[in-house]
C-alpha cells in the first residue's frame, strides 16, 4: 500500500529526521535512531541530524555497506562549548543547546532540500523541546517518554539516594514543562507518539492535539532470527533472570523478595545480570532473606553472554517502577520467555496476558505477594509456560519488528504529508474566494 501510494506521487518523500543518538550496532536510543532511518529509506528520501561523535561510527559503517538515499549531516556545538559533554556529565545540558545548533543547521537544508516532513526520534525524552518543529513543514515528534513515575507507596523502601534522585528527576521535568519552547513543540506536531499513557496524559496537557501511544521498541530481522532460536534450558531448571542497571527504581528487590516467599522446588535459582550502585543492597537483602546460596549475581556480561544466559532461563522477572521502555522484556519475549513484570510503564505495553504476567502495583507487600505468586505458576505449570513462550515470538516477530515498524511510520509520513497538501490547497481556495 504503501510503495503505490509512493509511485502515486512525482517522487519519494524527503524527509529530514533528528537523531541525536544514532549509532549502529548498538541497544537503547543509538539502535533506535539507527534502526528506523536505516529502514525507512526504503520508502522515503531520509537526511539524518546527528552529533558529531556518531561520525566514525556511521561512515565506517556506510562504508562497508552503502545505503541508498540516506544523507547524514553532523552538526554540533562550537569546541569551547563542548565541556559541557566531558565524560557524558552534562548530556541533558549538551542536548538541549545542541538543539538549537539542529535547527539552524535543518534550516538552512529544508532552503537547499524542500523536505515535506521533520520526524524527532531522539533523544525519546518528552520533557525537552525539538527546535525543528518552528520549521515551515509537518513535525513528528517521538516516540517521546519520561514520565512516568515510581508509585509513591514503593519509595519507602528506597534508600536516601534513591529518595533523592526521584525528587530531582520530579523536579527536572516539572521544570521543563514550564519551557515555552517545549509547549511549541507540542502544539505544532502533527503526530505526538508517547511511549507510555502517562507519557500521553503529559503531552496533552502540553497542547499536543493528536496523540498516539507507540513504543519506541524494535528487532531488526537478524536479531529476531538470533533471539529465535531454540532454547537452551534443556536441563529443565526452574531458573528466573532479572537484567538492567541495578538502580533503585528497576525493583530487583522486590524480584528478590517474591522469590524468596514462592512455592518453587528446593534448587530454584534467581540469576540477576548487571552492575549498579544497588549491586551490595541487594546482595545483603539476599542474605536476610536466606535465598543467598539460589542467587547468583553475574555483574555486567558481553552482550551475547546475557542473550545465552537469558535461554538458560524460563522466565524474565522485571519489576521496574518507571520505565519509558524495557528492552530486555522485548528480547525475552523474542527468545521465547514469559515476562513478569509490574503493571507500570513501557513493560506494560510489551507485554500482554498471553505472554506474560502483569501486576498491578498496589503496594510492595502485594506485589511481592503476586510476583510470587506467578513465578510458582511458571515453574509448575509446563503448558502454561509454552504457550506464553510460543505467543511471546509471536508478538515480538510480528509488531516489534523494525521493517513491520517503519512501515507503519512511513504510512503516517504519507497520509501526514497528504493532509497538509489538502490544507494549503484549501487555505489557497478560500484567499483566492476572498480576493475576487
Amino acid at each position: 500500500m504503501i510503495a503505490a501510494q509512493a509511485t502515486e506521487q512525482t517522487q519519494r518523500p524527503k524527509v529530514l529526521i533528528s537523531a541525536y543518538a544514532c549509532r549502529p550496532g548498538m541497544g537503547s536510543e543509538p539502535g533506535v535512531g539507527w534502526n528506523i532511518v536505516r529502514q525507512l529509506v526504503k520508502y522515503c528520501d531520509v537526511w539524518v541530524l546527528s552529533r558529531e561523535d556518531n561520525r566514525p561510527t556511521i561512515e565506517a559503517q556506510l562504508e562497508k555497506n552503502p545505503i541508498s538515499n540516506l544523507h547524514f549531516v553532523f552538526c554540533d556545538l562550537h569546541p569551547c562549548l563542548k565541556w559541557w559533554n566531558y565524560k557524558n556529565k552534562g548530556v541533558q545540558i549538551h542536548y538541549y543547546l545542541w538543539q538549537i545548533i539542529a535547527y539552524f543547521t535543518g534550516r538552512k537544508l529544508h532552503k537547499e532540500v524542500g523536505f515535506d516532513l521533520v520526524h524527532h526520534v531522539t533523544y525519546v525524552k518528552y520533557w525537552s523541546p525539538s527546535f525543528l518543529s518552528l520549521l515551515p513543514i509537518p513535525f513528528i515528534w517521538g516516540p517521546v517518554g519520561g514520565g512516568e513515575s515510581a508509585p509513591k507507596a514503593f519509595w519507602r523502601n528506597f534508600s536516601l539516594r534513591g529518595k533523592i534522585y526521584e525528587i530531582l528527576r520530579d523536579l527536572a521535568r516539572s521544570l521543563g514543562e514550564l519551557d515555552p519552547f517545549l509547549r511549541i513543540t507540542a502544539r505544532k506536531s502533527a503526530i505526538c507518539w508517547a511511549t507510555t499513557e502517562d507519557t500521553a496524559k503529559r503531552l496533552q496537557r502540553l497542547g499536543a492535539k493528536n496523540v498516539q501511544v507507540y513504543s519506541q521498541l524494535g528487532l531488526s530481522d537478524s536479531e529476531i532470527s538470533y533471539l529465535t532460536q531454540e532454547a537452551t534450558n534443556q536441563d529443565s531448571a526452574t531458573r528466573f533472570i532479572s537484567i538492567g542497571r541495578l538502580l533503585h527504581w528497576k525493583g530487583f528487590d522486590l524480584g528478590l523478595r517474591a522469590f524468596s516467599q514462592a512455592n518453587l522446588p528446593s534448587d530454584a535459582e534467581y540469576w540477576i545480570i548487571g552492575d549498579g550502585s544497588e549491586l551490595q543492597r541487594l546482595q545483603v537483602l539476599a542474605q536476610q532473606l536466606g535465598i543467598a546460596h539460589q542467587v547468583k549475581f553475574w555483574r555486567n556480561l558481553p552482550r551475547n553472554e546475557v542473550l545465552e544466559k537469558l535461554r538458560m532461563c524460563m522466565a524474565l522477572v522485571h519489576p521496574s517502577l518507571h520505565e519509558s521502555g524495557g528492552m530486555v522484556c522485548l528480547e525475552a519475549l523474542a527468545v521465547g520467555l514469559p515476562v513478569l513484570c509490574l503493571n507500570l510503564g513501557g513493560p506494560s505495553i510489551l507485554v500482554t496476558e498471553q505472554t506474560g504476567e502483569k501486576i498491578f502495583p498496589d503496594s510492595p507487600e502485594q506485589a511481592v505477594r503476586d510476583l510470587s505468586q506467578a513465578m510458582a505458576r511458571i515453574a509448575w505449570d509446563t503448558n502454561l509456560r509454552s504457550q506464553m513462550g510460543q505467543a511471546a515470538q509471536k508478538r515480538a516477530r510480528e509488531i516489534y519488528s523494525w521493517e513491520i515498524k517503519c512501515q507503519f511510520i512511513a504510512q503516517q509520513y504519507v497520509e501526514t504529508i497528504r493532509y497538509n497538501q489538502k490544507s494549503l490547497i484549501g487555505k489557497l481556495d478560500i484567499n483566492s474566494g476572498q480576493a475576487q
